[in-house]
Formats: C-alpha cells, structure tokens, sequence
C-alpha cells in the first residue's frame, strides 16, 4: 500500500487584488494560469473570495458548470435568470448548476463587513441540462458531513457529477478523524480554519491537498477548532 500527498501550499495559489475584490486561486483562474495546475478530476476552481462591503459580481453568464458557494463569513446576496433573489450567511452553502445556461450575479449586502467564501467549480458529466438552484445551512457537529453529492444522499445537495463534497470539523470533543479512501477515487483536501495534521504535512488555512492512497489514514486536529472540505472524486478517464 502507498500513500501520495500533494500539497498546494495557501502562499502558491494564484492572486488578484481588485480592490473590492481580494481572490486566491488554488487552480488557474482568469489571469492566473500554471498548466500544473488546472484542476484535479472533475474539480476545476476553487477560488476564496474576499469581497468588500457593498460591492460583488456584477450579472455574468455561465453554461455547464456545478457552481457551489461555501459561506465562510458575512452574508452573500444571490440573484439568478430563474427568478431566485436570496441572502445567504456564514454557515450556509449554495449550489447552482449552470446547465443551458444561466445569468446571475453575487453581491455583499452588507455596507460595513466583508464577505468571506469559496467558491468552488465542478464539471457535470453532462452538457446542457436544465440549470437550477439550491442552498441549505452547514452542519454544526463534528466529524465529517456530507454536503454534495450526486444522488442526494443523506439529504445532500445534488449536483450532475460523481463526486461526493464533504465538510469536517473536528474539535475538543473530537480530535481526530480516520478515512477510508479507495485507489479507485482521487481526494483533495482544502483546509478552512485551524490546522490538520495529514500523514506528515501540518495543512494551515488556505492549504489543498491532493491525496492518492490505497488504505485508511486519520486527520488530527492541531488547534482547539478545525475545519476541511473533503471531496471525493473519479479518477480521470
């Protein structure tokens, strides 16, 4: 059995700062591109946001893509072509599949704190599909949480792709987390809050990780709260 770690180090990620908008790549994005790093699997962007109060993204169009909003701090306002206008907080998770296509825009309501989330793409397994909306709180407790899927289980939200998103958290009560990966998947790890210790790399905020392991590992919390995104993955064709 063996055991690889890739680590994409929080100060490596590509950079833009906009002035309203402060944004680290952890995969090539608009002018940040590295051929190294396009993405893992179906896992094309994971991009974290820092917005300004009052500003946001303007109405853009997007087609054929799994579009999910994971809410670190403030509040998000989501307005969409499908007639959806909704406010989001920290602690809430909003997915959209983009499909035949869909215009919406993303702003920070707020006129006094920033908004602070990730904002992940994944690729659907098909093109065209009708796009759609929907959103649902984070779970508090601890341990690891299924939040996406691609069959809804375990009242997920659902995307069009055989990828599974998880969140973990760990805390004083639970340390440490064992998982059990199969070679016939691919994982990546982005961390949120607080440090892990994974195998022999200590993963800080900001950090991804992609993993290809044949057996089970365990994530042991190095600060009093921490939290990952989990996703698991199919291998490339």
């Amino acid at each position: 059995m063996s055991t690889h770690i890739e680590l994409i180090p929080a100060a490596s990620r590509g950079h833009v700062n906009l002035g309203w908008l402060d944004s680290h790549h952890s995969f090539s994005f608009g002018h940040y591109y590295d051929p190294q790093r396009m993405g893992v699997s179906v896992l094309r962007v994971i991009n974290e946001d820092r917005v300004a109060p009052g500003q946001g993204f303007a109405t853009h169009a997007h087609q054929d893509m799994e579009i999910i909003s994971y809410l670190l701090e403030g509040r998000i306002e989501h307005r969409d072509t499908l007639g959806n206008r909704r406010q989001l907080q920290a602690g809430e998770i909003q997915v959209m599949s983009a499909g035949s296509g869909i215009q919406h825009s993303e702003y920070n309501p707020d006129r006094q704190a920033p908004l602070h989330f990730l904002q992940i793409w994944i690729r659907p397994q098909s093109k065209g599909i009708p796009p759609r909306y929907a959103e649902q709180r984070l779970p508090e407790q601890a341990g690891l949480q299924l939040l996406v899927s691609g069959d809804g289980r375990q009242q997920s939200l659902t995307i069009h792709q055989d990828a599974l998103l998880y969140q973990l958290r760990l805390d004083a009560k639970q340390t440490q987390q064992i998982l059990t990966f199969s070679p016939e998947r691919l994982y990546f790890i982005q961390q949120v809050k607080g440090q892990l210790q994974l195998g022999e790399h200590q993963l800080q905020p900001g950090d991804g990780a992609i993993i290809r392991v044949d057996h089970a590992t365990s994530l042991q919390a190095l600060s009093q709260e921490a939290t990952a995104l989990l996703f698991d993955l199919p291998l490339p064709a």
